[in-house]
């Protein structure tokens, strides 16, 4: 879970007094409350602002809150909570409501959010975790498994080995049940989330499930044509140049792509490529080609 400035989200500094929380409080409500506020988000910015102004209105919660802040955590940056973190402190909700407030609040205060007092007493499931993962673009591209190294809130590590299905895409993401923070009193276990980064590996480049490649030709086939092997993610495929093709020529093989429903294509971009002349031979050839052609075909 990412961790939260309850104060950057209020506007106000770490030293505010409560006067101050309670005035920003109220002017951010006024201002995203969704049966006032036309702006886009307004609902998911109204409730971010009443779980902050829930965490920093009571003085409790506050001093706890602000230990974790202390730690040196910026909004945004993965949070592990400390086991058995916030447990007999005793936090009152029985005012609150329905609050709807995030994992990153309920793992500092408790259940309660959702309505009333019942903190952290009872079973309670663990949270679900959050990592990221990143993999060749030909195992995103087949499938395969990845080992991944976690390491915990304490320090200690654990490798798994996750099953990344064939055609996955950057920022999609993978469930691996039962992985996450453990339950509370026997309670069941929460998930890992992994975010799946691709990696790329020079050649290809990723559109969409679309895959881009740039194909270097001779001018003599661009001038005449001719069949040319084109590497794919799935292995080498024969590509028809037609005659007169120039650089930046763009052609297309369908469902060489990523796998999908549907699977992506591969486009190709001709780029015409002249050889360096080494021989006198290969330096006479070009000086009859620029007599046979002249520089007005070059210019058009």
């Amino acid at each position: 879970m990412q961790f939260k400035d309850y104060y950057d989200i209020l506007g106000v500094k770490p030293g505010a007094t409560d006067a101050e929380i309670k005035t920003a409080y109220r002017k951010l409500a006024k201002k995203y409350h969704p049966d006032v506020s036309k702006e886009a988000g307004a609902e998911e910015k109204f409730k971010s602002v009443n779980e902050a102004y829930e965490a920093l209105r009571d003085p409790a919660k506050r001093k706890a809150y602000d230990q974790i802040k202390a730690q040196g955590y910026r909004p945004g940056q993965e949070y592990q909570p400390q086991p058995n973190f916030g447990e007999g402190q005793g936090f009152d909700f029985s005012d609150v409501g329905e609050g709807g407030f995030s994992d990153f609040f309920e793992s500092l205060f408790g259940g309660g959010g959702r309505g009333g007092p019942r903190g952290r007493a009872g079973p309670r499931r663990g949270r679900d975790v959050q990592a990221r993962v990143e993999i060749p673009l030909a195992t995103a591209f087949s499938g395969g498994r990845e080992r991944i190294t976690l390491r915990d809130a304490g320090g200690g590590e654990r490798t798994l080995e996750v099953k990344i299905p064939a055609g996955i895409l950057s920022g999609q993401q993978i469930r691996l049940a039962g992985q996450g923070s453990p339950g509370s009193q026997g309670a069941q276990a929460g998930d890992l989330l992994l975010e799946v980064a691709v990696r790329e590996d020079g050649r290809f480049r990723l559109d969409g499930r679309d895959v881009l490649l740039t194909l270097a030709i001779a001018p003599w086939q661009a001038a005449l044509g001719g069949t040319v092997t084109v590497p794919t993610l799935g292995g080498d495929v024969e590509l028809k140049i037609p005659a007169g093709s120039d650089s930046g020529k763009r052609m297309r093989l369908r469902g060489r792509g990523m796998p999908g429903a549907p699977a992506g294509d591969q486009f190709i971009t001709l780029q015409v490529h002249a050889p360096p002349a080494h021989t006198d031979a290969q330096r006479k050839l070009y000086e009859q080609m620029a007599q046979e052609f002249g520089e007005s075909v070059v210019r058009a």
